[in-house]
């Protein structure tokens, strides 16, 4: 068996920035998935991290040779108030892995018990979000978004007290990268500037190395990141996804999705949706994250001041130069990623205001988000075979007056009804995790043991782009007794 190829770089930065720690065994850990396609990427299929001998790894019961396990030290803006004091509370990262490609993955498993950043928590995870976040990751990789990935997910034999007891459980996660905007305002806060320094470098060395022949790499990664999480945001809002918790501490300097707590897909689409139960006064609803994720940086370039320059108010102007920069960058995104939605290819003036007014009518008529677009995808320049376009909306006028409006525009495109419904069908996904069907995933398995609905739903989730026969269930929008109106930490 291959030895799996540890570099622990991480670990390598100093006892300031984690606290070195061993997983908390379990009872009886049982192997509810394993990424075989993931774990063949990275290099593990001959390794002792692959479904058959890793259990007890993803368990935590056995740390695998080479590993230098640890919980990484962090702090973050929760909500918009400061907290020094957060963490890893219960999640180890085991180290990073080269891959056969050559590239550096984080390897972390979430669940594992209590950590000096716990805070009075178990340090455990329940088996629901455990579920949620496999799926939703793993299906936001499919759509082609950012994020950190699933490699496995056990049960362990325990249980865990939230508002009810309920199985335990263990998921395995890989990121290009752990490190947050909130490990950077560890070390600001503590006015320990040569970690802070130590750290910036550290992320340049490993993960944005061309930035190391930049005047002020410092500055480039601060353009960097800034530019990255435009995209990424803007990808999230195109997709009608809502991450729940935007705190600085959950937003990766990688400008990976990361951290699934409370997140969502929109099904009828309103512009302030909420579905975190702890999102009391809307920070984080749909609309609010590019605003946020401004929000989020500007904390980031706080971080960087010193490092951009050493005389303060000259690296202020500098930094709002760039935060300014933002704005245009997610609406370019936004723009570029809406228009294709549309079928549209290039680029008119009057462009934005008709997709806000779909959007709108969408809003009016609590239209489904990922209906709309999937059935648009499918509508020719001439009227024909409309219905089930039609039948998303109660105010059949405002939209039929749209889409003639719509095929106006398209007719400055030039573009084939074949053609144009190839390329709308590879960016308007028929599949999403819907709420609903995640739910019923998690009920299953945590009522009675069968995670046979979570496997259906992962299957049918790896194509989200193609029609798959039999699979008419998953592209329903929830019916009004299914609908879930809120979505959970698992904290």
């Amino acid at each position: 068996m291959k030895t799996i190829p540890f570099k622990n770089s991480y670990f390598d930065l100093g006892s300031a920035f984690y606290q070195s720690i061993t997983p908390s065994s379990v009872r009886n850990p049982q192997l509810i998935v394993y990424n075989e396609t993931l774990g063949d990427e990275l290099g593990l299929a001959e390794t002792a991290l692959n479904a058959s001998a890793g259990v007890s790894i993803f368990a935590g019961n056995q740390v695998p040779e080479g590993a230098a396990p640890l919980a990484m030290a962090y702090s973050g803006h929760q909500f918009g108030q400061f907290n020094p004091n957060l963490g890893d509370g219960r999640a180890i990262l085991l180290g990073q892995i080269v891959t056969p490609s050559g590239h550096s993955k984080d390897l972390h498993l979430k669940g594992t018990g209590q950590t000096a950043f716990s805070r009075n928590g178990d340090g455990r995870a329940a088996l629901g979000p455990v579920l949620r976040e496999y799926l939703v990751s793993e299906a936001m990789a499919r759509l082609g978004v950012p994020t950190t990935r699933a490699l496995a997910a056990v049960t362990t034999g325990e249980k865990v007290i939230r508002d009810r007891v309920l199985p335990g459980a263990i998921i395995t996660r890989v990121a290009a990268s752990f490190v947050r905007i909130g490990t950077f305002e560890h070390f600001r806060a503590r006015g320990d500037q040569a970690s802070l320094l130590r750290l910036a470098d550290y992320v340049i060395e490993h993960h944005y190395p061309d930035l190391k022949e930049s005047v002020n790499p410092y500055l480039s990664l601060l353009e960097s990141v800034i530019e990255g999480q435009a995209s990424l945001i803007a990808r999230w809002m195109q997709l009608g996804f809502i991450h729940g918790v935007m705190n600085t501490d959950n937003m990766s300097i990688l400008c990976e999705t990361i951290d699934y707590g409370p997140c969502a897909f929109l099904d009828h689409y309103t512009h302030d949706q909420v579905f975190s139960s702890i999102d009391h006064y809307g920070r984080y609803a749909y609309n609010n994250q590019p605003k946020i994720g401004l929000w989020n940086l500007s904390r980031f370039a706080e971080c960087l001041l010193d490092l951009i320059d050493q005389d303060t108010a000259v690296a202020v102007d500098i930094a709002k130069d760039r935060l300014e920069g933002f704005v245009h960058s997610y609406q370019k995104h936004w723009l570029t990623g809406m228009r294709a939605k549309l079928g549209l290819h290039s680029e008119y003036d009057q462009d934005q205001g008709l997709i806000e007014e779909l959007l709108d009518i969408m809003a009016n008529d609590e239209a489904d988000f990922t209906q709309t677009f999937y059935q648009l995808s499918s509508l020719g320049l001439e009227p024909s075979n409309d219905q089930l376009m039609l039948a998303l909306f109660d105010d059949a006028e405002a939209i039929t007056h749209w889409i003639a409006k719509w095929r106006q525009r398209l007719r400055h495109e030039g573009t084939a009804d074949r053609e144009r419904h190839t390329l709308m069908h590879q960016v308007n996904p028929a599949y999403i995790p819907r709420n609903h069907l995640i739910e019923a995933a998690i009920r299953a398995a945590e009522d009675s043991g069968d995670f046979s609905v979570f496997h259906a739903l992962r299957q049918v989730l790896q194509k989200p782009y193609e029609h798959q026969p039999g699979a008419e269930a998953y592209l329903q929008p929830p019916q009004p007794h299914q609908i879930v109106h809120r979505t959970f930490c698992g904290t």
